[in-house]
């Protein structure tokens, strides 16, 4: 893993990553929430974001016009490719048609045949993803791939994009699974060790030495 890779999944489970009870907007709960905009807005996050997302791209070779969301959740991500790559322009998906002006639903680079990447924060039914990919290709885009930064793997999200992309892939920078570890990692790390008594590690069965989160030895604490 690149080091700007390693520092965006650190910022994430740092400052995007919460454990609890929470529902989401497909209308289930989870013991987790992910909102990567307090990432993607972060003045360091944003220029990680760029770098990260135009690393796998160009590594992909797949040498787009534009990149471009749904908004809001592409909104940040779109604008730190474009800024980072100085050669990649944005455009950005309306949920509805504007009703006045113009009327357009995509904002921005507007080029009909262009080569283009769809992007999004979050990836959980894939809905916002699917949206955005169907709208850029009624509108005359060609969809060179789709990203996401954190794919929850639930809720059959993959697959739901994958078949709306195809035969274009679909790539998540990280899992939830992924930011989950990181950010349990980084809490373990954080805290003072507590030192168990007589106990075992519940992995290996060596003599443990913290039994913060659970008892662990030297070699499983974690």
């Amino acid at each position: 893993m690149s080091h700007a890779r390693q520092e965006l999944l650190r910022l994430l489970a740092t400052k995007s990553f919460r454990l609890g009870e929470f529902k989401l907007s497909s209308g289930s709960t989870s013991d987790y929430y992910i909102d990567c905009r307090t990432t993607t807005l972060d003045a360091r996050g944003s220029q990680l974001t760029g770098q990260v997302f135009l690393d796998e791209i160009r590594q992909r070779g797949w040498r787009p016009n534009a990149i471009g969301g749904l908004t809001m959740g592409a909104d940040p991500v779109v604008v730190a490719v474009a800024v980072t790559s100085g050669e990649i322009h944005g455009f950005l998906i309306r949920k509805t048609e504007k009703q006045h002006g113009t009327g357009q639903r995509i904002e921005g680079f507007r080029e009909k045949g262009a080569r283009v990447v769809i992007v999004d924060d979050v990836c959980t039914t894939g809905a916002s993803t699917i949206q955005a990919i169907e709208t850029a290709r009624e509108f005359g885009f060609e969809i060179a791939g789709a990203m996401c930064l954190v794919e929850r793997e639930e809720a059959k999200g993959r697959p739901n994009v994958e078949k709306a992309a195809a035969p274009a892939p679909f790539v998540s920078i990280f899992t939830a699974t992924d930011v989950r570890r990181q950010h349990l990692k980084q809490k373990v790390q954080a805290s003072p060790p507590i030192f168990a008594v007589a106990a075992s590690c519940e992995l290996c069965g060596r003599p443990a030495v913290t039994n913060m989160p659970r008892n662990r030895c030297e070699v499983h604490r974690t």
